[in-house]
């Protein structure tokens, strides 16, 4: 009889739903509960954005760690992290005395093991990622990015696993981070690795979105796989991942040996993380990610960052219906503008190479096609506006796309004399490490046990700063006071008097024409908008204005930091009006 474990997400959980994890205190209470449910073999306590996100709200990122950490190695289950190989824990690349130094902070603060993707499923990303790891102590387990494509194949995912073992890896990881891979072939790549591998421990990761997660979870049991990524309510189903109740259920009627859930303890943890919700988190949620859509299975668009598509789209949808009715043409509804965008997606993909939609590519897609929706409505081209980060992917700077580029792609880069590059990403990005040490001692600031708050600084630069000098906690404050509001408005509840904090030290900017704001959709993790808390220099374009005349461009007024944003992606602003303030500097 075959044995199952299970692997609680919880962190995922929480990021697959909205912006903001638990804080530390918040996961000191539920540590022991998971515990005593019983049914779980690893718990992903930390990665991906989430230490990031805790500066955003004030917190140190390593107190939370150790704290969560502390109590499942005291319990013998193991913990797990998410690392984006190349990114580290951001969404840019990582020096590479950074990323090493990565692995040795984690290991001391009781993480087990690290599962390390690249979002191109370049495995020369992935490979010095595993070496850092084994050298400090933890269990690299490599991961493949799932999709589905004429590219992304069976034969294609076994050979890569193929490398990523001969390379070190001890664990492989199925990464189906928009549910989209096919119940069938995912039980193919999985019995390929474990009869030429058996020793290879094989983990299953796959968000419910479009719906297939749970039968593909019962293939990938059936083809051998060793652990099931799981999630529990209030946040399981949705963009999430399936519930651990579900699956129980089903791979014991399988014949599949599972462990049993107290189902008392399932109840706490069950009420808890609700508590968590109703305390603040619940304000960053959107309600959209609580449910299922089919309509992913063709963009193939991941379910954790439906709440930035839907924010984004809902910018430009006021934008494009503005033009539409000045020319008397037929204005779109949300859904129309949605199955358009999905369409774009769907249609440009192959063409950019077919990169898995995850983090950060999942989004430099999407930019492009809401930019080439938003354009085309009013008669313009396509690929008017791609985005530097884009072009970067495009360009191979972050790694080998999967799949080719079409010729109309190429030729675009030439026109813009871009050069392409094959090397090694990591080449671009030299060591950085000495430049923090000596800041911090300039400073007078503690390097940390084991040089955790070195490593913090190195990783999450302009966050860490935010988080030394207050002004994380502040604006945090003033977001949440934004978002009770929102929320408050949305259910016609009378807004109490809430005092919104005010930028005593920054001037405005203002604007010079009436016309809506048009952001550059360069994904920023984490932000409430892309450009809050950047440095510009003087004269530098900040954001579009969509005009009658055209899109005209909006600089800078001095060298700066952003600290304020008075207009939202696709808000209308007249000439005269505010949009953002920055302090100089």
């Amino acid at each position: 009889m075959k044995e199952i474990k299970f692997s609680l997400v919880y962190r995922d959980m929480w990021q697959s739903s909205g912006k903001y994890v638990p804080r530390k205190d918040q996961l000191e209470k539920i540590a022991p509960v998971i515990i005593e449910m019983g049914c779980f073999a690893r718990v992903e306590t930390n990665g991906g954005a989430s230490e990031q996100v805790n500066l955003l709200f004030g917190e140190n990122p390593n107190d939370a760690v150790r704290t969560f950490t502390k109590p499942f190695n005291e319990a013998g289950i193991q913990t797990h992290m998410l690392d984006r190989g190349l990114n580290g824990l951001r969404m840019n690349p990582v020096p590479a005395d950074v990323r090493e130094l990565m692995y040795k902070v984690k290991k001391a603060q009781g993480v087990d093991i690290t599962r390390i993707f690249c979002g191109l499923n370049d495995v020369r990303n992935i490979i010095p990622s595993i070496q850092y790891a084994k050298a400090a102590g933890m269990i690299p387990q490599a991961t493949m990015c799932i999709t589905y494509s004429e590219v992304h194949t069976a034969e294609y995912y076994i050979n890569m696993s193929e490398e990523l073992i001969a390379a070190g890896a001890e664990e492989i990881c199925l990464k189906d981070m928009a549910g989209i891979g096919r119940p069938v072939m995912l039980g193919q790549i999985v019995k390929a690795i474990k009869t030429s591998h058996p020793d290879i421990i094989v983990q299953y990761h796959g968000h419910s979105g479009p719906g297939f997660s749970v039968a593909s979870m019962l293939e990938v049991a059936k083809a051998g796989v060793d652990y099931l990524d799981v999630a529990m309510e209030p946040l399981s189903w949705g963009m999430v991942h399936p519930d651990v109740i579900t699956i129980q259920a089903m791979l014991k009627d399988a014949g599949f040996k599972v462990p049993e859930i107290n189902m008392t303890a399932y109840m706490e943890a069950r009420r808890l993380t609700q508590s968590f919700i109703d305390d603040f988190l619940g304000y960053f949620i959107d309600d959209r990610n609580k449910y299922m859509t089919s309509l992913l299975v063709g963009c193939g668009l991941p379910g954790g960052m439906m709440g930035s598509l839907m924010a984004d789209l809902k910018g430009v949808h006021a934008g494009i219906n503005s033009y539409l009715k000045e020319n008397n043409k037929h204005e779109l509804s949300t859904d129309e503008l949605l199955v358009m965008l999905f369409d774009e997606v769907k249609y440009i993909w192959p063409k950019l190479g077919n990169p898995p939609l995850v983090t950060p590519f999942s989004q430099y897609v999407k930019n492009i096609a809401l930019m080439n929706v938003m354009f085309m409505v009013k008669g313009q081209a396509r690929w008017t506006m791609i985005d530097k980060n884009s072009w970067d992917m495009i360009l191979g700077k972050a790694g080998k796309l999967p799949g080719k580029l079409d010729a109309e792609i190429i030729e675009l880069a030439k026109k813009n004399k871009y050069e392409f590059f094959d090397s090694n990403p990591q080449t671009n990005y030299p060591n950085e490490l000495p430049r923090f040490i000596a800041e911090m001692q300039e400073k007078g600031w503690d390097r940390g046990k084991d040089d955790e708050e070195l490593f913090e600084f190195a990783m999450h630069e302009k966050q860490y700063r935010d988080f030394k000098s207050g002004e994380a906690k502040k604006r945090f404050d003033i977001e949440l006071e934004a978002a009770i509001k929102e929320k408050l408005l949305k259910h016609n509840i009378e807004i109490p008097n809430i005092r919104l904090l005010k930028h005593p030290n920054a001037e405005p900017l203002v604007s010079p024409a009436s016309g809506r704001v048009i952001w550059e959709l360069d994904y920023f993790e984490g932000s409430s908008e892309p450009v809050h808390g950047k440095m510009v220099k003087e004269d530098e374009p900040i954001c579009g204005l969509q005009t009658r005349y055209g899109l005209e461009q909006i600089g800078s007024f001095c060298t700066g930091r952003i600290v304020g944003i008075e207009k939202k992606q696709g808000e209308m602003v007249r000439k005269g009006e505010i949009i953002a303030y920055i302090e100089k500097k």
